[in-house]
C-alpha cells in the first residue's frame, strides 16, 4: 500500500469519526485534497484511490498542471488576483478565497463572458489577523448584498483560514464564529446567496472543525507528506 492510500484512509477514517461524534452524516462533508507543490502524478495517484476534489492556492499552479492530472473538480483555494481571474474562470468548481466586491465583479464579468455561472465562497478573516486574507465579519452581510445583484456569481458559502495553533479553544471560536455568520446571513435571507458551505479546517484541526459544522475540509499534508518548497 503506498503512503497515499494509507494517509488517505487515515484522513478520511478521521472524518468518519468526527461525523459520528458531532452526530452528522459523513457525507455531508467533501474532502479538498490541497495539492500546492505536489506534482501531477502524486495528484492522479489520490485521484485513483477515491480523491473527486482538488485545490489549488496558486493560479500559475493550476494551468501548469490542469492538463496532466485526471477528471477532477478543481477549487481555488488561495488569494486571488483580479488579473488572474481570466486564466481559471473555465476550469475551477468553486473558487473559496473571494473577499472583495470587486473581486467577485471581476469574477461575474470573465464568467459572463464564458456563459457561466461561477459557484465563490467569501472569505472571512474570523481570527482579525494581519497577516491574513479575508473580509471583517461586521462587513460580510452588506458585502453579500452586493454581490447578490451580480448574474453570473452565486454565493455558496463561507470560507476561513484559522490561526496555525494547538490552542483547541481558539480554534473553536474561529470555526464557531464562521457558522454563527453563516447563519445570521441565512437569516437575511438575500437573494442569490446560499449558506450550504463552510470551508474550514486543514490537517492540523479539520476533526474539530467537522465538530464546528464544517461542510469542506482542505488537506494537503496530511495526504500527500511534507512539501518541498525548492522544487
Amino acid at each position: 500500500m503506498s503512503y497515499i492510500e494509507k494517509n488517505l484512509l487515515e484522513v478520511n477514517k478521521k472524518i468518519d469519526e468526527a461525523a459520528k461524534g458531532a452526530g452528522r452524516e459523513v457525507d455531508e462533508i467533501k474532502l479538498i485534497a490541497v495539492t500546492k507543490t505536489y506534482g501531477a502524478d502524486l495528484i492522479n495517484e489520490a485521484i485513483s484511490f477515491g480523491v473527486t476534489d482538488i485545490g489549488e492556492n496558486r493560479v500559475q499552479e493550476i494551468m501548469e498542471k490542469y492538463e496532466s492530472v485526471k477528471p477532477v473538480r478543481w477549487h481555488l483555494i488561495g488569494h486571488l488576483q483580479k488579473n488572474k481571474v481570466k486564466y481559471i474562470i473555465d476550469k475551477v468548481e468553486l473558487i473559496h478565497s473571494v473577499d472583495s466586491l470587486e473581486l467577485a465583479a471581476e469574477i461575474d464579468k470573465k464568467a459572463k463572458k464564458i456563459d457561466k455561472v461561477q459557484k465563490i465562497l467569501l472569505e472571512v478573516n474570523v481570527s482579525g489577523e494581519e497577516s491574513k486574507f479575508g473580509i471583517e465579519p461586521k462587513l460580510c452581510i452588506d458585502i453579500c448584498r452586493a454581490i447578490s445583484e451580480l448574474e453570473n456569481v452565486k454565493i455558496m458559502g463561507l470560507m476561513t483560514v484559522a490561526p496555525f495553533t494547538d490552542d483547541e479553544e481558539l480554534l473553536s471560536s474561529v470555526f464557531s464564529g464562521l457558522k454563527g455568520l453563516a447563519e445570521k446571513i441565512r437569516q437575511e435571507n438575500i437573494k442569490n446567496v446560499s449558506m450550504e458551505e463552510l470551508s474550514m479546517g486543514m490537517t492540523n484541526d479539520f476533526p474539530l472543525a467537522i465538530e464546528k459544522g464544517a461542510t469542506m475540509v482542505r488537506v494537503g499534508t496530511g495526504i500527500f507528506g511534507k512539501r518541498d518548497y525548492t522544487k
